[in-house]
Parts: C-alpha cells; sequence; structure tokens
C-alpha cells in the first residue's frame, strides 16, 4: 500500500472541472499549517520563562539549564532535514500527528522531574526532535508542494506562525508562571500541541492531485511516488550541497540568525531584564509584542522577497540587527521605557523577517531538493541558537551580567550581512551553483 495514500481521496485523480471552487484548497492546507506551527511553537515560549523558577527551585545553574535549551535547540534543527524527507515518504500527516505528541509527552513528563539530566532528555530529546519535525521545513515542504504563485508571501506567513505562537502562549505562561508555578505552565503547552492533532489529521493533506487540483498558480501535476530511502536521500543532499558555496554561506548567515533570536533573545532576554529589575511578566510581554512586529515583519519580507534580490534583503535585515543588539544593554532597566519599546517594535519586525529570503535563496540554488537544502540550513540556524543558549547562561555565570552577549551578537550580525552579499546567483539553467 502506498504509504501516503488517503483513503478517501483518489492518489492521482484527474483535474477538476473549472468549475472550482472561490477558495483554493492550498489555503486551506496553508491555514493548518499555520495553526499547526503556533500549536508546535507553545513550547518555544517557555525556557526563557522557566530558567529562574528552575535555578530557584532544583539549584540547577543557569549553564545546565542552558544546555538542556541548547540540546533542544539543537535537535530541533538537526530533525528538521531529516523530517522533510520522512514527509516525502511517509506524508505530512503522519510525520506531524507523531512530532505533536512527542512534543506534548516531553513537556508533560518534565511535570515529574527531580534531575538536570530529565530535563535535557525531556525539554532537550524529545520536544527537540518533535518540533524540528515540524520546523521551517515543513512550512517549506506545504510552500513547496501547494503553491506556484505567492510562494515568497506564503512563506512569510508560515514563518509568521512561530510568532504568533509566542504572541499567544507568552503572555499566558508568563501569567501562569508567575501566580501557580512553572507546572501548570508546562501542561498547558503539553495540551496547546494535542489540541492541534485532529485539525492536521482531518484537514492536512500531502499533495494537490490527493483532491485533484493543481498547485495553486501552477498546473496539475501526478503525485509523485513515495522517495524511499529519506535518510540516504537527506545525507546525498547534503554532500552535493556542501559541495557548493551558496550553501556555506546561507548555512552561516543563518546560524549567526538563529543565535541572535532563539539563542539570545528568545532564552536570555527575560532573564537579563529581571537581572536589571523589570518584573518576569513585565519583560515576557515585551517578548510578545516582539511576536505581534514578528508577524507583521515577516510577511511583509515575504512580500518584498517577491520583488526584490533576496540577497540585498539579508544584508539589510542582518546589519539593521547587529545595531540594535548593540544598543540594548543601555536599554535594560527596571520599567519599560520609550527607547525600550522601540527597540522592541524595531527588532519585531527583523525577528524572522530572513526566512522568506533564504528560502528563495534555497529554491533558486537547488530547485526540487531546496525543502531538503532548507532543512539542513535550518539546521545551522540551531545549531547557532543553541551555541548562545548555552554560552549565554555560562557568560551570566562567569560575568554576573549578559552584556558582552549582547555585543558579541551584534558583532556576528554585521559579518552575516557581509556574507549574504556575496552569495552568487544561480545559473539560469537551474543548476546548482558551484
Amino acid at each position: 500500500m502506498n504509504p501516503t495514500t488517503d483513503s478517501a481521496t483518489p492518489l492521482a485523480a484527474p483535474p477538476r472541472s473549472p468549475s472550482r471552487p472561490r477558495m483554493h484548497r492550498a489555503w486551506i492546507v496553508a491555514a493548518v499549517t499555520f495553526v499547526t506551527i503556533i500549536g508546535g511553537a507553545a513550547f518555544n515560549s517557555l525556557p526563557g520563562l522557566l530558567i529562574d523558577p528552575l535555578h530557584t527551585e532544583f539549584g540547577w545553574s543557569r549553564g545546565e539549564i542552558g544546555l538542556a535549551v541548547s540540546i533542544d535547540m539543537a535537535l530541533y534543527g538537526l530533525t528538521a532535514p531529516f523530517a522533510a524527507a520522512l514527509m516525502d515518504r511517509f506524508g505530512i500527516r503522519r510525520v506531524v500527528v507523531v512530532a505533536l505528541s512527542a512534543v506534548a509527552a516531553g513537556a508533560l513528563a518534565s511535570v515529574w522531574m527531580t534531575a538536570a539530566w530529565q530535563l535535557m532528555l525531556y525539554w532537550g530529546l524529545l520536544v527537540g526532535l518533535g518540533t524540528g519535525s515540524m520546523a521551517m521545513a515543513f512550512s517549506a515542504t506545504v510552500t513547496h508542494r501547494w503553491f506556484v504563485a505567492r510562494r515568497g508571501l506564503v512563506s512569510g506567513i508560515l514563518t509568521a506562525a512561530g510568532a504568533s505562537g509566542q504572541l499567544v502562549f507568552l503572555p499566558l505562561c508568563a501569567w501562569i508562571v508567575d501566580r501557580h508555578g512553572w507546572r501548570p505552565a508546562s501542561v498547558t503547552v503539553a495540551l496547546a500541541a494535542l489540541v492541534v492533532v485532529p485539525f492536521v489529521w482531518l484537514l492536512m493533506r500531502d499533495h494537490p492531485a490527493d483532491v485533484g487540483l493543481a498547485p495553486y498558480g501552477g498546473t496539475y501535476v501526478e503525485k509523485p511516488a513515495p522517495a524511499k530511502g529519506a535518510a540516504t536521500r537527506t545525507l546525498r543532499v547534503l554532500a552535493d550541497a556542501a559541495r557548493t558555496g551558496p550553501f556555506w554561506l546561507l548555512a552561516g548567515t543563518f546560524a549567526i540568525c538563529g543565535a541572535s533570536t532563539n539563542g539570545l533573545i528568545r532564552t536570555h532576554f527575560v532573564p537579563s531584564a529581571h537581572d536589571h529589575g523589570m518584573p518576569i511578566t513585565a519583560a515576557a510581554s515585551l517578548l510578545a509584542v516582539i511576536g505581534v512586529f514578528d508577524v507583521i515583519g515577516t510577511v511583509f519580507s515575504g512580500w518584498l522577497t517577491d520583488r526584490f534580490d533576496a540577497r540585498r534583503l539579508l544584508a539589510v535585515y542582518y546589519a539593521l540587527r547587529g545595531v540594535s543588539l548593540l544598543f540594548l544593554p543601555m536599554l535594560l532597566g527596571p520599567s519599560v521605557h520609550p527607547p525600550m519599546v522601540f527597540f522592541i517594535v524595531f527588532y519585531g519586525l527583523d525577528w524572522v523577517a530572513t526566512v522568506p529570503p533564504t528560502m528563495a535563496l534555497c529554491r533558486e540554488q537547488y530547485g526540487e531538493d531546496s525543502a531538503i537544502v532548507f532543512g539542513w540550513v535550518l539546521a545551522s540556524h540551531q545549531v547557532g541558537a543553541a551555541l548562545v543558549a548555552f554560552l549565554g547562561g555560562v557568560a551570566r555565570d562567569v560575568f554576573g551580567s549578559y552584556d558582552v552577549v549582547w555585543y558579541a551578537a551584534g558583532a556576528l550580525c554585521a559579518s552575516a550581512a557581509l556574507m549574504a552579499l556575496v552569495i552568487r546567483r544561480a545559473p539560469q539553467d537551474g543548476l546548482v551553483a558551484q
């Protein structure tokens, strides 16, 4: 039996007649993907909120807690390229349902942990594998299969889903942690992951041909046979891409992107602000505001990516991000003031605006393998995030403040801007650039 066949729909039905529904099914699939990413992203709201409570309750150092977060982030990235290949083999629905279940299991199990190694097992291993299977490679796969027109816009919208999850869950989890402790917050994000499962199973479809449609803005194509040897294919694509210059430049810039967002701001902004006397709930609310403007900035970046050179967009984004980080240590204080609000709005607009142009450059350079290549580029993003999540905690333990981390991240962003500018265009015949 074909493992990706939907029993309710034909594998490769002929295109439907011209009397098509007003809304193309691709937009429904995109909406389900958006909600799924929100549910999976709920857990990402927790680490920055729990560093101080776990340190207080168990006496674990910030470096130990940061190590657990770094394992989660690293596995998130390293799982992504294999998840893209597994989706080709077993179908999007099956992979995502298993991933959501893993996130829920890890979050629930953490309620009963008593040792740091359990934190690393539940948060690091289970949640890392689960969230990695719903990483941006998931968005790239859905965008590549279901859309020909509006790919930049859709990739921006789906990328913004992670920020939307932060917007929804961060203030809620901060309130729960402040009033009821960290365990009810962990249960909350586990339930959020489980609630999404029925939507995925009932509404998600693996390919437009499953419902007899052409991709949005494209022509009808037969559903390809399941790609066997997912792991072998993933490693082969990596080996091929690694022989090209653009891959290393994209991986390098995206590693810095992860270091300066998930690894730095998402993990260490709340405890850093708390060091300066700001209440945890206020700092978490500022992160939620980043989520609001992240949605706006990422969708706008997708629109720009459809119209302008992706390399130049990346250079501008990283340069502006680096400048803003250099000013942050001067802005932190016990209360929220206008310059801090300006930083939050500015940083939110830039947070993952880098994703649509990075996806576009992967498609331009690597064609049909672009989702898997982007998965490997995302792995570098998470490795960068993991390093800073860990080293940021160590720096706080050693120096007593986060200032050196902010300055180092600003310098890294400046180097990413230069790297983006030297990425060469792909040949017109679609072959991978050398």
